[in-house]
């Protein structure tokens, strides 16, 4: 858990606040990780929360639409959501072996694509950055197996 108050809810004007929707940001609120919908789904179960698999797929996405939750897409390209410690524009960096997430800023990465799309004529361009690799912790594990 963060320690860090709600996020304001931040809803498009159609989104009604239910019950589910209410169990899934809580949920959301106390884990520092990406989730996928299934995980989501049985820490909901394992807490008595009465949401519907297809529920929290409809929950999130719409969370997603409405930039409440970030969204991360593995290489098999399933969907991975948190909520985020940023209210702004972001990318991540992603270990590979345990999912641990580090939000980073990358301002020549903004500078980039605003310039690669002012060279191709586009406007309101945007993008997302995920940089994969291993994290200090398991790097280090797998040199310790390594050396055994």
């Amino acid at each position: 858990m963060t320690g860090q108050p709600p996020r304001p809810a931040r809803r498009s004007p159609e989104q009604r606040v239910t019950r589910q929707r209410i169990a899934v940001g809580r949920t959301l609120d106390e884990l520092d990780d990406f989730v996928s919908t299934q995980e989501l789904h049985r820490l909901l179960q394992e807490r008595g929360e009465k949401v519907s698999l297809a529920t929290a797929y409809r929950i999130l996405q719409s969370m997603a639409e409405d930039n409440l939750v970030d969204v991360l897409r593995t290489g098999e390209g399933e969907a991975l959501y948190r909520r985020c410690e940023a209210g702004h524009h972001h990318h991540h960096l992603v270990c590979r072996s345990c999912g641990r997430t580090v939000e980073v800023e990358a301002p020549a990465v903004e500078s980039w694509a605003a310039r690669l799309g002012a060279d191709h004529g586009f406007t309101e361009v945007a993008h997302t950055v995920e940089v994969f690799g291993l994290c200090p912790a398991c790097t280090a594990a797998r040199r310790a197996a390594a050396e055994n």
